[in-house]
């Protein structure tokens, strides 16, 4: 469990905090700020719901790595209005769907 990404996902991340420094699993010896410190409980909800989140999101990771790069757009852009506009849009489409198809919505 991250500490400090269940902290963030509670919503507590303007008060300031420290971690135990040994072996984890680690926990808060320090808390200062204007909300209360969370539980054991809290923190560990808060992971479990992080972690469903994040499994959740995966085809859209997924997705983000295969998508054609912001330099190869900007290129293909750039050529489909000096050169062959629609080949250039139509081929970028097609490798859009592609990661699409490959990397479903759950």
């Amino acid at each position: 469990m991250d500490i400090a990404i269940c902290i963030d996902h509670l919503g507590l991340n303007r008060n300031e905090f420290r971690l135990n420094q040994s072996v984890p699993p680690h926990h808060i010896t320090e808390w200062s700020g204007p909300d209360q410190q969370p539980t054991q409980e809290e923190l560990e909800v808060a992971w479990a719901e992080y972690e469903t989140e994040w499994g959740a999101h995966a085809y859209a990771r997924n997705r983000k790595e295969e998508y054609p790069s912001l330099d190869d757009l900007v290129v293909a852009l750039w050529e489909g209005v000096v050169e062959e506009r629609m080949e250039s849009v139509v081929a970028l489409q097609s490798l859009r769907q592609a990661v699409k198809e490959k990397y479903p919505k759950p």
